[in-house]
């Protein structure tokens, strides 16, 4: 009986630099999102902590997390990267908005930031979207080149 070739320990067969994704971190689409929000909240509450909730501050460091996010998602799952960067705009604002008043007024400053910061939203949104596409066309062209 011929025995078939395995891959790797810890590497999925068929991925490596050639699909689209330098040598390095992977994470999967959930990974990719855990990741995002769990920075995002982090650096809002930094932000809260250190420098008084600045918005523009928080959509500035928004900007090197998607790029992050859209790199190091694997190929196979690299279009969820722009669906997740929102999500975690969003998951992160919290620490960063106005908010007197309980649950309501936490909900309005959330409300209130999202649309006075869409800029960065959409910038980061865009930035990652970009990525993914690079990285996609390289990742389906490796893959039809290897047959």
């Amino acid at each position: 009986m011929p025995r078939t070739a395995r891959p790797a320990a810890g590497r999925p067969q068929g991925a490596g630099p050639s699909d689209g994704q330098p040598a390095g971190l992977r994470l999967t689409g959930l990974g990719g999102g855990l990741f995002c929000a769990a920075a995002m909240f982090v650096l809002g509450l930094l932000d809260q902590l250190v420098f008084g909730a600045s918005l523009t501050l928080y959509g500035v460091l928004f900007l090197p997390v998607c790029v992050l996010t859209a790199l190091w998602v694997r190929g196979g799952d690299v279009l969820t990267a722009p669906v997740v960067v929102p999500i975690s705009f969003a998951a992160g604002l919290f620490p960063v908005a106005d908010g007197g008043g309980g649950l309501l007024g936490r909900l309005m400053g959330l409300v209130t930031g999202l649309a006075t910061q869409a800029g960065w939203l959409y910038g980061g949104t865009l930035l990652a979207g970009l990525i993914v596409l690079v990285r996609r066309v390289l990742w389906v062209r490796a893959r039809r080149s290897r047959g």
